[in-house]
């Protein structure tokens, strides 16, 4: 199945943080803020992306390059041409957010916004 291998790589990738890829900004974002707010929670914030991306890496070699012990498994095809279409178009937006996250950051801006007005009028 290596269709199916390489997309869940490029997702496991995406999961760790992996710059040009979604999760890597929202990472960002994250050690960003939490520097903001104290040193100890960006400290805190990394040690668990860390221990996230060891752990998704982990789970790939297991996965996609560890030996096939069930026949059931053996048995699977890789992926037809509907569920190569809808991957490759999950694909695509993931590595379109790692490059240009401007657009999403715009729509979510007003609501961040909010919230963050609430959270100051309920500390005063």
């Amino acid at each position: 199945m290596p269709a199916f291998a390489a997309f869940m790589v490029l997702f496991a990738l995406a999961n760790t943080g992996l710059p040009g890829t979604s999760g890597f900004v929202g990472e960002f974002l994250v050690i960003i803020a939490s520097f903001r707010a104290s040193f100890w929670y960006s400290a805190l914030a990394a040690v668990t992306l860390i221990l996230g991306a060891a752990y998704t890496l982990w789970l790939v070699k297991r996965v996609v390059f560890g030996p096939v012990t069930s026949p059931r498994v053996a048995a699977l095809e890789d992926l037809n041409r509907r569920e190569f279409i809808v991957l490759g178009a999950l694909a695509a937006a993931v590595l379109l957010i790692g490059v240009w996250p401007a657009p999403l950051l715009k729509v979510m801006q007003p609501t961040v916004h909010h919230l963050l007005t609430q959270a100051v009028a309920t500390k005063l």
